[in-house]
């Protein structure tokens, strides 16, 4: 198990060259594996960039789109066409835009269910594709992990406080009542089963969030995280700073 204090930080000039750093990782990562891949997006802003660089040449001729399906690690539990939907801004940014095949893409349900229900449907779509109910260690769910940080230290929707950070079997579950809306999340066992993980963060505002995930420090869920594979942490320099630079 990897954790953050362990990650190869890669510091960035500024959010385009964090970007092409990101989606550079990735392609290659993609086209080292073999066979079919999966990778789980990120929402928030700073991800953003990197999907639509995934959607243009040079990446966009490169990346083994066929054999790549894509998961959410997290989403408001809102309409996919909301404007918060985590799923709208990968749309926008990279499904619509790359030779993805529909049956490739797999968002969390938000719509005709309650977010007890939503989870367990995501969780289930998650088991069918893994082919079991139990996770192996040897055998991650995902070849790539996306991950962001938020100010208050959190990544993905496992939020501080929040019952989630507890789960100790479950892939994935509902958040309610520690955010405007209610959020559908992977938990730590599903967020860590990957071949490799990269957090990608930018802003000053990022800062104090990360000097405590490089530190390991569990009192932000981010510092709680222990990949299974390798770790990497893709940083502006505005959100690295003087103390890790």
């Amino acid at each position: 198990m990897t954790k953050p204090s362990q990650a190869e930080l890669k510091i960035l000039l500024d959010d385009e060259t964090l970007a092409q750093s990101a989606a550079a990782w990735l392609t290659d990562l993609a086209r080292s594996r073999e066979g079919r891949l999966a990778i789980a997006l990120a929402g928030g802003s700073t991800p953003k960039r990197t999907y639509e660089l995934l959607a243009e040449p040079p990446f966009r001729d490169k990346f083994p789109w066929s054999r790549t399906h894509w998961f959410w690690g997290d989403e408001r539990f809102v309409p996919h066409d909301d404007p918060r939907s985590n799923y709208l801004m990968a749309q926008k940014a990279l499904l619509s835009r790359a030779p993805i095949p529909h049956v490739n893409i797999h968002p969390i349900p938000t719509v005709g269910l309650s977010p007890q229900a939503a989870a367990g449907a995501y969780e289930a779509e998650l088991k069918s594709f893994y082919g079991a109910q139990e996770l192996d260690p040897q055998r991650p769910i995902f070849d790539a992990m996306i991950l962001g940080l938020g100010d208050n230290g959190h990544t993905a929707s496992l939020m501080p406080g929040a019952s989630a950070l507890e789960e100790p079997r479950g892939w994935v579950v509902a958040v309610e009542g520690v955010a405007s809306e209610a959020r559908i999340t992977l938990t730590y066992p599903a967020l860590e089963s990957s071949f490799e993980t990269a957090f990608l963060i930018a802003g000053a505002g990022k800062r104090s969030a990360l000097k405590r995930l490089r530190a390991d420090d569990a009192g932000i869920p981010a510092g709680r995280l222990r990949a299974e594979g390798a770790l990497r942490i893709f940083a502006d320099v505005e959100a690295a700073g003087t103390v890790l630079g």
